[in-house]
């Protein structure tokens, strides 16, 4: 036992205090009241009767008789019934281990024991790291192969646990009613300190089960159902929220209108960041591209050099003279851009549909820059267009047909077309060279369709009472799907492979087409923006067009 000059001078009538310094005495025995050696069971037990019996002593004198004098401190309250109160061996009551400790009842949605918890800055910083950090780990073990972090995403996230820390300041009062009741955070601080130590535990939780679900690909409808795909997910996006409603209803102020508050600020502070909160701290490292082996070159063999010509004379030559008192349509294509296969393809497709749709059988020429079509069609050179042009003009009744010409490839600003056909010098296409071969040839009702980024830029220089100029974008944008993989693009695909099939009038077909294009960019998260197709139509080729519209009914029937 302590001796007696070890204890302080108590004051008069305060049986608080003298409970509590002999309990402080007994604490300071360091052998006597804390490291007795137990010969038995019985000695044990006796030992902790008489400490439960002094705290019980405590709890009773201090609910008659007020708060303790200012000359005595009161002892933390932890269980009397415990061996592990006092052994030196035990966890400190503010290490990180009693707060998760802590934080699991929380999680399990079980009241917290705050007795003896202490909050010290480094304490409360880690605790703040903590689940920040489990979210980085789990991140990253989401991610099969190499990836890199992105330290910007440090900087987001924030928001939902500073507001939580300034909910807790504005709704624990301070000092707390009841410093002896164990159901209340000891300060704003603690229960900040308890609601992270909770994040942490919940989030290990879940962390643990949404990896290797995602992982290995189980967390999809066809295992779980749609259904049960929503209830897990709904599930472990609730648990955080109701426990820390929970946890502040229980812990905070005793008085309703405080507690409704902020159960219902977490509510929304943690559901809003739930659904807003995009931040990433891993990207997967794009896989080193494979080069995809390109087209192969056109071979320019003397054989191919000499047919030419003679190809484009004999199509030219092949091409049928119009019929009179019928509107009769004449339709070249442009296809100048060799590299990739969609031009080409295209070209074909907007044939077979005038040929179809608007009778243009045996009055339909192709010019397509290929490697495999050198022997089939001419090329797609701004000559062989213009000679085009002239052999059309000189057949066709140019106050009663109409020339239809589709150009497609790539497009730059201000309207040029790409050309490019290996080892041939091929000069690039403009709109104004087009306007000028139209009115040299003296064509009246003309129809200019064009495939290409920044299309819009034609429809200025090409306007006019007898043209229709529709293009696949405006002026400012590119338009999609002229890529080397593509099958169409995506104005070929929507004008002639979809709309002009089921109707014949361009600008209802463009006008449909265009809505659709707009969806489809979207859906296929085009960079740029919408392409914004085009279409401009002079007053006197719109009457032109219906009656053609109209006899093609009529032949179509």
């Amino acid at each position: 036992m302590p001796k007696a000059s070890s204890i302080r001078t108590l004051p008069k009538n305060d049986v608080v205090a003298v409970t509590t310094v002999t309990l402080q005495a007994l604490s300071q025995a360091g052998g006597a009241a804390i490291a007795w050696p137990m010969r038995d069971k019985a000695e044990g037990a006796a030992r902790r009767a008489v400490i439960a019996r002094l705290r019980a002593l405590v709890a009773l004198t201090r609910k008659h008789n007020g708060p303790t004098s200012a000359g005595s401190r009161p002892l933390p309250m932890t269980d009397p019934g415990r061996c592990e109160d006092f052994p030196p061996e035990a966890a400190q009551p503010g290490s990180l281990g009693a707060w998760w400790r802590q934080g699991v009842r929380a999680a399990l949605l079980l009241s917290p024991q705050w007795s003896g918890l202490q909050t010290t800055p480094l304490l409360v910083l880690c605790l703040v790291a903590a689940p920040h950090l489990l979210g980085m780990v789990g991140q990253r073990l989401l991610i099969s192969g190499p990836a890199s972090f992105d330290p910007r995403a440090l900087l987001m996230g924030w928001l939902t646990t500073l507001l939580l820390l300034w909910m807790c300041w504005q709704f624990v009062p301070r000092p707390q009613p009841d410093p002896a009741d164990p159901r209340l955070a000891p300060s704003a601080i603690g229960l900040f300190s308890m609601m992270m130590a909770q994040a942490f535990v919940i989030g290990l939780v879940v962390w643990s089960l949404y990896v290797p679900l995602l992982r290995n690909g189980w967390f999809t409808a066809e295992v779980f159902g749609k259904v049960g795909v929503w209830a897990v997910w709904g599930l472990l996006a609730a648990w955080p929220v109701v426990a820390t409603v929970l946890l502040a209803w229980r812990a905070g102020a005793r008085r309703r209108l405080p507690r409704v508050c902020i159960a219902l600020a977490i509510v929304g502070v943690m559901g809003v960041g739930e659904w807003t909160q995009s931040f990433n701290f891993w990207r997967a490292d794009a896989p080193e591209a494979e080069e995809e082996p390109g087209p192969e070159p056109l071979a320019l063999t003397q054989e191919l050099m000499e047919a030419q010509p003679k190809v484009l004379a004999e199509r030219l030559q092949a091409l049928t003279p119009q019929r009179r008192g019928v509107v009769d349509v004449y339709a070249i294509t442009f296809a100048p851009y060799a590299p990739e296969d969609v031009f080409m393809r295209e070209s074909q497709l907007v044939a077979e549909v005038m040929q179809q749709r608007f009778g243009s059988t045996g009055r339909t020429l192709q010019l397509v820059n290929h490697r495999d079509t050198g022997l089939e069609w001419p090329w797609a050179t701004p000559l062989n267009l213009q000679r085009a042009i002239q052999r059309a003009a000189a057949l066709m009744d140019k106050e009663e047909d109409v020339l239809f010409i589709h150009l497609t490839s790539h497009g730059a600003r201000g309207g040029p077309l790409a050309a490019s056909l290996g080892p041939v010098d091929i000069g690039q296409m403009t709109p104004l060279m087009l306007k000028a071969w139209l009115d040299e040839a003296g064509v009246r009702w003309s129809v200019v369709s064009v495939s290409a980024c920044y299309s819009g830029s034609w429809i200025e220089p090409l306007a006019g009472e007898g043209m229709l100029v529709m293009t696949a974008a405006d002026a400012d944008h590119t338009s999609y799907g002229c890529g080397r993989r593509s099958p169409l693009t995506y104005f070929g695909r929507a004008m002639y492979d979809e709309q002009l099939r089921h109707t014949l009038s361009f600008e209802q077909a463009h006008g449909a087409a265009k809505a659709v294009i707009e969806q489809r960019e979207k859906d296929a998260g085009k960079p740029d923006g919408f392409s914004n197709p085009q279409i401009q139509v002079g007053d006197k080729v719109r009457e032109k067009l219906v009656q053609l519209e109209a006899q093609r009914a009529m032949a179509l029937r």
